[in-house]
């Protein structure tokens, strides 16, 4: 499993301003979930896979109007003055050997294991930082109704360990803006993928649609022991 504590704690020793919809903006609005199924509580620790996904909402999604430069990316990172975008920033996090870090974040050396495909990556160079939730999905979901800063902060979200993931360039591109109905990592990583995209989607306030529920329900009935822990952005 990667771990991620040292981004994690990058998190909580900087200030990090909340997200707010500017006064003028239309107030943001999630779609109806036809099942009325309870919404989700702003946060949750090590909850059941079945219980989150139980407050994961469904309605059908649209990709109407999408562009990936919609959503600004990378942007200056945790730290604005340590040289590193946001890309670097969680490539340092998750290197297994670090890397050397020269002028402007450009990185030599280090050893990376990339969980899509289970292999070892020596170059930083051949290595994605992937949106756990693709941005396409995400606007598909809903992202489309946001505005650009709640869009920025969803393409940088370093606050939680599963939104964005370094792996190998074949592996993020293989499953390219696809869902669980449509892409799965290497058995080995399935569990922990599906945790980490419901999770996503309950932090963010995304729907899932039907094809894609159903494909997380049959994971789910594979991994009875995974957990669920997130905290929502607030819209």
């Amino acid at each position: 499993m990667i771990e991620k504590l040292p981004r994690l704690a990058l998190v909580l020793a900087l200030s990090v301003l909340p997200l707010a919809t500017p006064a003028s903006a239309a107030p943001l609005t999630l779609p109806a979930d036809p099942a009325g199924r309870a919404p989700a509580p702003a946060a949750a620790q090590e909850v059941p896979l079945f219980q989150a996904l139980e407050w994961l909402g469904e309605a059908a999604e649209s990709r109407d109007g999408y562009s990936r430069e919609l959503f600004k990316h990378w942007n200056k990172g945790l730290n604005p003055t340590d040289g590193c975008d946001t890309r670097k920033e969680v490539i340092l996090s998750e290197a297994k050997l670090a890397p050397e870090t020269g002028a402007r974040c450009a990185l030599s050396g280090g050893r990376w294991f990339s969980e899509y495909d289970q292999v070892w990556v020596t170059a930083a160079s051949s290595l994605d930082v992937d949106h756990m939730v693709p941005l396409a999905e995400a606007w598909d979901s809903g992202a489309s109704t946001w505005t650009a800063a709640r869009r920025e902060a969803y393409a940088n979200d370093q606050g939680a360990p599963a939104s964005l993931i370094a792996v190998s360039g074949s592996s993020n591109r293989s499953k390219a803006d696809k869902d669980p109905a449509d892409w799965l990592p290497v058995e080995a990583f399935r569990c922990e993928y599906t945790s980490a995209w419901v999770g996503t989607k309950l932090r963010w306030q995304l729907p899932a649609d039907p094809a894609e529920r159903d494909a997380l329900t049959r994971l789910a009935e594979t991994c009875p022991d995974t957990t669920v822990t997130y905290e929502q952005v607030p819209l």
